[in-house]
């Protein structure tokens, strides 16, 4: 059995500078409560282990910081990360896969999202995980370790 994980209470202002979120909106957040959080001695606290992760501060996405801006073709990112063309189409219309512009009908792709999704697809691939969600909307990875286990 796991022990669950205890809070760690962070003030607010260091939420704002590790989420870059708004002050505004992590309180928004709290109240909805879509974050844990509360007060001591007057001060707002927010549950650090309850915060957003931006796909941006994870150490799958900042190893490949080299290949930022860098653009690869759609077809080309295909061939050099073996993903089908469709799959990386989907993935830049919901917006994992950021676009950096056109060449005439070709188009070009951020290479770091490109290399940080096809990571974490292939690191999924093989594990019963195909057709099935590889990303949250906001492009950090599904946990699929954080659903309930049926009885």
């Amino acid at each position: 059995m796991v022990a669950p994980t205890l809070p760690k209470f962070i003030p607010i202002a260091e939420a704002v500078r590790k989420t870059h979120l708004s002050e505004k909106a992590l309180r928004s957040m709290l109240h909805a409560g879509k974050i844990g959080g509360g007060t001591m001695n007057g001060e707002l606290l927010v549950d650090a282990n309850t915060l957003p992760t931006r796909k941006e501060d994870l150490p799958e996405y900042k190893k490949y910081a080299r290949l930022k801006g860098v653009s690869i073709s759609l077809s080309e990112a295909a061939r050099k990360y073996e993903i089908h063309h469709s799959t990386l189409h989907r993935w830049t219309s919901a917006k994992y896969i950021g676009k950096v512009g056109k060449d005439k009908n070709r188009i070009l792709l951020n290479e770091q999202d490109v290399a940080y999704c096809a990571e974490i697809y292939h690191r999924n691939k093989g594990k019963g995980k195909q057709g099935k969600t590889l990303f949250n909307p906001d492009g950090t990875p599904y946990n699929y370790n954080a659903l309930p286990k049926a009885s």
